[in-house]
């Protein structure tokens, strides 16, 4: 029943059953119409013959009706004698029309050519109009029976009613026979209907089917075939269009899967953390570094208020109008996170609330570094223009008063002072060159080994002055390097003086060199009291020093250790403490051989 019903509602049976229902409602109509007209040549053609016989204008069988015979006793009988001898023009058979004799005043039955019918017939509403008015009567209803006429005669003195009646016996049988024709052209039609709707229908469907299947491929994705255009009418043109349309689909479809996969992987990828919630707060959507930012697994059990409740409420979040946000900072671990907190799709149902997190521990300390850079700046400036000051102010309140030994330690005391305002402005020059990116590197290729001998030599004296015991160690060949020779040497150097100075005398410094791979390395090792474990991390810091006190009598600025780093970095190399057992401090420098686009 159901694949009944189905066949049933497809547009081939469809087609079908329009096409027999135009057959059928087309024959019946021609058969209604047919029939019809039979009846009506019938009685036209009955009342035409009746007007033509019994009119003026046939005056021979008026005279005929009209003048009695001589010797003529009843009327009746001159009449149906008249009306027997034109039987023939009257059409009457005596079977299927008759005529009838009636008195003119009471409708009665006089004479005919049916005595027994004449009798029993009941007088039409011709027979009645004729008593009442003595005028011909010729009306008849198309949906009765029979058909008549009522005329008056007057024969002699005497006025009769002549009737012609006719039972409609020969339209009948001609309708018959009619509807018989009809009804068999109506099977011939269903059948040859059927056939040809078939075949219409076929023509009409195949194509369609064409476009069903590749609608449903086209639904399920597979973009591969093309449907064929097999004729130029509405159809076809259908099909073109439908292949134009699955063509910038797949386009269409093919752009969005790229975007999509460039926004999953930026997604996937990117460093800031993202969390969507629905509005009841379960978990949409989240990205691995969400995950590492707050330092715990984001599943389907966690919601909002697990993990931002303390921050905001999603109510609050939800209120608000776009593009409007809450902006909160908390910490998690030892990192400082900001959340980002903004509503989306706030006209739909499945909206909810998005949440970004930056880490912004880097730009946190960061600040916190430049206040402390500017702290310890102004520091740094402020003590050597104290000590100018007062040493100044000395040697102008006592001039001429105070010895001039005194006055020249004082200065001194001034120029050593004047010296190290113009190291520590000179320092800050070159970390800003280096900051701003304004300070390039003058590359060019020379000997490792050669440097790291001059630099030997170079601080040889001063070590020995402090009574240290400075050894170098090289191996016979190191090759040539790429780099910026002076830069190096100032790298050098620095690490090389700051073991000579914050070495307590007599103490041992070495120097070793070597090759590793792709790199030349140097190494400065002393034995003196090294650095705390709680220091190592900031010792490549701005101005930061282990011992402040010592560091500004040698008249240390703390930015050697921060300029050699910023040097070694942008060489891409290393700079880095060593860690190792016993006293002391080991610093270790690495340079690529082939300079910095191969340091890696």
């Amino acid at each position: 029943a159901k694949g009944a019903a189905q066949m049933f509602r497809s547009l081939h049976m469809k087609l079908v059953l329009i096409m027999v229902l135009l057959t059928v409602s087309l024959m019946m109509v021609v058969g209604v119409f047919l029939m019809n007209a039979v009846v009506r040549f019938y009685l036209d053609d009955f009342n035409q013959r009746m007007r033509d016989m019994f009119s003026s204008e046939n005056r021979e069988f008026y005279e005929d009706l009209t003048s009695p015979y001589e010797g003529e006793e009843n009327g009746v009988n001159g009449l149906e004698d008249v009306l027997r001898a034109n039987m023939g023009e009257l059409g009457v058979d005596g079977l299927t029309r008759n005529y009838f004799i009636l008195d003119a005043t009471t409708g009665a039955y006089l004479a005919g050519s049916d005595d027994e019918l004449g009798e029993t017939l009941n007088k039409s509403p011709n027979v009645l109009s004729a008593i009442r008015t003595g005028e011909p009567a010729s009306g008849s209803d198309i949906t009765a029976d029979y058909m008549d006429v009522a005329i008056p005669i007057t024969r002699g003195d005497v006025t009769y009613i002549i009737q012609i009646y006719d039972n409609r016996q020969s339209a009948s049988q001609l309708n018959s026979a009619l509807f018989t024709l009809i009804l068999q052209s109506l099977i011939f039609g269903l059948i040859s209907s059927v056939l040809l709707s078939f075949l219409l229908a076929k023509t009409m469907i195949t194509p369609i089917e064409r476009l069903t299947d590749g609608a449903r491929r086209v639904a399920a994705g597979d973009f591969s075939r093309k449907l064929e255009v097999g004729s130029k009418d509405e159809i076809g043109i259908l099909t073109a269009t439908f292949n134009s349309m699955a063509r910038q689909l797949q386009a269409t479809i093919r752009e969005a899967e790229n975007e999509r996969n460039k926004l999953d992987t930026l997604f996937l990828h990117m460093t800031d953390g993202v969390v969507a919630f629905s509005r009841n707060g379960t978990v949409i959507q989240k990205n691995p570094a969400a995950e590492d930012m707050l330092g715990r697994v984001i599943d389907e059990s966690v919601t909002y208020a697990d993990l931002f409740a303390d921050a905001a409420p999603i109510t609050e979040v939800l209120s608000l109008e776009q593009p409007a946000y809450l902006d909160r900072e908390r910490t998690a671990g030892n990192r400082t996170l900001e959340l980002l907190m903004a509503p989306f799709d706030q006209e739909r149902d499945e909206g909810g609330v998005l949440v970004v997190i930056h880490d912004v521990t880097t730009q946190r300390r960061n600040e916190e570094m430049r206040r402390e850079f500017v702290a310890n700046v102004s520091h740094e400036l402020r003590t050597p223009l104290t000590n100018i000051r007062s040493y100044a102010e000395t040697l102008a309140d006592g001039a001429g008063d105070i010895p001039l030994e005194m006055e020249k330690n004082f200065l001194g005391v001034i120029l050593n002072e004047s010296d190290r305002m113009t190291h520590i402005v000179q320092d800050l020059l070159t970390l800003s060159r280096f900051d701003s990116g304004r300070s390039e590197l003058k590359l060019e290729k020379f000997p490792f080994g050669a440097a790291v001998r001059d630099i030997y030599n170079a601080v040889l004296m001063e070590a020995q002055r402090h009574g240290h015991t400075l050894t170098m160690d090289l191996p016979d060949q190191l090759p040539d390097i790429v780099a910026d020779r002076d830069r190096v040497l100032q790298v050098m150097m620095n690490v090389v003086s700051n073991a000579i100075k914050y070495t307590p005398d007599g103490g041992a410094i070495q120097i070793s060199a070597g090759r590793n791979e792709l790199r030349v390395w140097m190494e400065v090792t002393d034995n003196g009291i090294g650095i705390p474990a709680q220091d190592r991390p900031r010792i490549f810091e701005r101005f930061y020093r282990v011992d402040k006190a010592r560091s500004r009598e040698s008249g240390g600025t703390g930015l050697g250790l921060s300029i050699a780093k910023e040097i070694v970095d942008r060489h891409e190399g290393i700079i880095a403490l060593v860690d190792r057992p016993g006293p002391g401090t080991t610093i270790r420098i690495e340079l690529p051989i082939e300079g910095p686009a191969h340091g890696k």
